[in-house]
């Protein structure tokens, strides 16, 4: 049990040594939080203060992707590798636990028929015709697949409220209650359903609604995406998860560091809902990108293009 974050904490505080050392990371963390520039002596102790942890479970403690306390997890792991951002957008490590393996990301057919039953699970061997018509309509035969569909696909469209244009933070809540709440055998299909025409794709590309969740008037420069996402535990957190699970490598022969596919699909869906929301860019492709552009960087050109081709032209995704 020690290894999730937020049992970890309690067992610390517990402990007067390892409680002040907490506290002292605890300042180190709030004040990168708020962007405050430490001071050289100030860096040293929150560096030392993190390593002063030497065993304990709080340095080896991970989050769960669907956890009720996810976010209060989430802040406890970068409160103790507060370092680790230093590299501003390198993060190295994830804060989830173990990704998904290939074998259980494989649809299982007899578990969906189980999740939906008593229903018409006729249509679940896939209809060439329209794939992603079919994985909705799979979607409606489960009441928390359907309701939660329906919550965010209203809160994500312009109008629905009393307002003309949508609420980009609900709309992001919204989807990633859906992506994390329903089984994966049902999110998984909807968002990844292979298309034959560009009628089919279209309906993919709007699965997250992308007028309110993705695309914004004009684009903004990704690296005001990046401090967007670094600014939320959720977002940095499922950042880290996609870099370390997505990593790309040119002499691979499946182009993947890791070797693990589904894992980078499950990381990339988890990007699904931040201020980072990654979307399909046409409805004849399976190209995705961030919605974002890297005109107008300056001297951070470089780096800029490093987090667009994260998307682009990742041979991993």
């Amino acid at each position: 049990p020690s290894s999730d974050c937020v049992v970890a904490e309690q067992l610390c505080l517990s402990d007067s040594t390892c409680n002040a050392t907490y506290r002292t990371l605890e300042n180190c963390a709030l004040a990168k939080t708020h962007l405050l520039s430490l001071d050289h002596d100030s860096r040293v102790r929150c560096l030392n203060a993190e390593l002063d942890l030497g065993n304990s479970s709080l340095l080896h403690c991970k989050c769960h992707r669907r956890m009720k306390r996810q976010e209060h997890c989430l802040r406890i792991f970068w409160t103790v590798h507060s370092s680790m951002t230093d590299g501003y957008f390198n993060l190295e490590t994830s804060p989830y636990e173990n990704p998904v393996n290939e074998e259980h990301w494989k649809t299982d057919y007899n578990k969906l028929a189980a999740l939906v039953s008593g229903k018409n699970c006729s249509q679940l061997a896939g209809d060439a015709t329209n794939p992603c018509l079919t994985a909705t309509h799979i979607c409606n035969l489960s009441k928390k697949c359907f309701r939660l569909r329906t919550d965010y696909a209203s809160i994500c469209t312009k109008g629905a409220g009393s307002e003309d244009v949508c609420d980009r933070r609900k709309c992001h809540r919204g989807l990633r209650n859906f992506f994390e709440k329903v089984p994966e055998e049902f999110t998984k299909r909807i968002l990844f359903c292979p298309c034959q025409d560009e009628f089919c794709g279209e309906r993919r590309r709007k699965t997250i609604v992308p007028d309110c969740s993705f695309q914004y008037n004009t684009k903004p420069n990704c690296l005001w995406l990046l401090d967007s996402c670094l600014e939320d535990h959720i977002c940095k957190s499922r950042l880290a998860d996609f870099q370390q699970n997505c990593q790309p490598v040119d002499m691979s022969p499946d182009g993947c560091s890791l070797h693990n596919h589904a894992a980078c699909l499950q990381a990339y869906m988890g990007m699904i809902g931040t201020p980072m929301t990654p979307n399909y860019v046409s409805n004849s492709s399976v190209e995705v990108s961030l919605w974002c552009t890297c005109e107008n960087s300056g001297n951070q050109k470089e780096k800029c293009d490093q987090i667009l081709s994260m998307f682009e032209s990742n041979s991993c995704l």
